[in-house]
């Protein structure tokens, strides 16, 4: 009883950092997210575009921790290099969510066109999110060496709660996109999001930094 205790009270801060990573990185003005808003708001085929983007993205995650700790298993220097090189990347990113908060922004879905099967609407959710080099950058390279900086144990948790992250947001975004519509459109709203994902940057890249040198 005390070991699994024990276990849990080291697994959910690595569960929320995971969770407060993929927030970060995912939770931004782009046509990824402006084409899921696209189809909540029209209520077509829904379930499978939020569905396919979440797995997607749990897959990417998955494969990145898993590779990497695998790489970096016997290497604890490139360990440390990527964890410096994570530092530095969350604390940029950061930085330059901090300076979008000084600016109006807003997420617009692009309305009118023709009804799309589910297999066109699976296609275009599959380009915007496979063909965008930046999802593999965030996901295999930067989530996946952060990840894999965790306990073996723990990785589990790590991509459990990354992954959770990306299905949170994106059914959200797809399924409450009638409500969510009004205040996406607000720039405001972006400005105060985007206040709280540099911090939130900040303190992860904080912490990966200790991690790397400690």
């Amino acid at each position: 009883m005390d070991f699994g205790t024990s276990t849990l009270s080291l697994a959910w801060p690595v569960f929320a950092q995971g969770l407060a990573l993929s927030l970060g990185l995912i939770v931004a003005i782009g046509a990824q997210n402006a084409y899921v808003l696209r189809q909540g708001l029209r209520r077509e085929h829904v379930g499978s575009v939020v569905l396919f983007c979440a797995l997607a993205d749990a897959v990417l995650i998955s494969a990145g921790v898993l590779g990497m700790a695998q790489a970096l298993g016997n290497s604890p220097g490139l360990a440390r290099a990527l964890a410096l090189a994570g530092a530095g990347f969350l604390a940029v990113y950061g930085w330059r969510a901090l300076r979008r908060a000084r600016h109006a922004q807003a997420l617009q879905a692009a309305g009118g066109g023709q009804g799309l099967t589910r297999g066109a609407a699976l296609a275009q959710a599959a380009a915007f999110t496979l063909l965008n080099p930046h999802v593999y950058l965030d996901t295999v390279l930067l989530v996946g060496s952060i990840g894999a900086q965790q306990p073996a144990p723990l990785q589990g948790w790590f991509v459990a709660g990354a992954s959770a992250a990306s299905l949170a947001w994106f059914a959200s975004l797809g399924f409450g996109a009638r409500w969510l519509a009004p205040w996406f459109a607000r720039p405001r709203a972006w400005q105060v999001l985007d206040a709280l994902i540099g911090l939130t940057m900040w303190v992860l890249a904080a912490l990966l930094l200790r991690h790397a040198v400690s």
